[in-house]
């Protein structure tokens, strides 16, 4: 069963009810017995990065997701700011991330001209083989952020998207999956990505 944390951000019930249309088991849970008993995690997100991870710490589920991704390797796929709570740090707040895959989460500058923020809309994204991107043949999806991930090693790196600079818009390490899109947003594209992690 695919277990979406519902912590106060994100639109779960639009994971849901994409997952339903797919005949996927999910439920949306934020229960820690619920997760444990998981095969994969979805952790979305909207919001501050500081906020975020006090809604996680609140609910007893900071620890519990070290145990269940670093130790039992379940697999999660981490969703905007879900995605950016992977990282060490963020220059959007002061709280630490969960560091599971090292990097900083850095804001994009306003030194070029015309640069709007935050980053949202449409955007293309340059793939690497991955079968979490199987089947997607014209890679748009919805953007909507002003913050993005800097791993350190650019090898988990499996997408990156233009937008002043390239930043990595999809990461992968082990069991840990990131994105910086919204899949739910993302009519065919999302969905494809959403069955994918499904079938891994």
């Amino acid at each position: 069963m695919i277990s979406i944390i519902d912590y106060g951000l994100g639109n779960v019930k639009a994971f849901s009810n994409i997952y339903r249309s797919l005949q996927i088991e999910h439920k949306i849970t934020s229960n820690i017995k619920d997760l444990h008993k998981s095969s994969k995690i979805i952790l979305p997100g909207v919001g501050s990065f500081d906020w975020a991870m006090q809604k996680l710490k609140n609910l007893g589920l900071k620890e519990e997701l070290d145990i269940l991704v670093l130790k039992k390797k379940i697999p999660i796929l981490g969703i905007c700011i879900g995605m950016q709570l992977m990282a060490n740090e963020s220059e959007e707040g002061l709280s630490r991330g969960f560091g599971w895959i090292k990097g900083k989460v850095k804001k994009f500058s306003s030194n070029t001209k015309n640069l709007i923020l935050p980053h949202m809309g449409w955007n293309n994204v340059e793939l690497q083989k991955n079968i979490l991107i199987k089947g997607i043949l014209n890679p748009s999806f919805y953007f909507l952020h002003s913050y993005y991930y800097d791993p350190e090693n650019q090898d988990y790196v499996l997408g990156k998207t233009l937008y002043e600079v390239k930043f990595a818009s999809i990461i992968n390490k082990e069991n840990i999956y990131g994105i910086q899109f919204h899949p739910e947003k993302s009519h065919d594209n999302g969905l494809n990505i959403l069955r994918n992690f499904a079938n891994l």
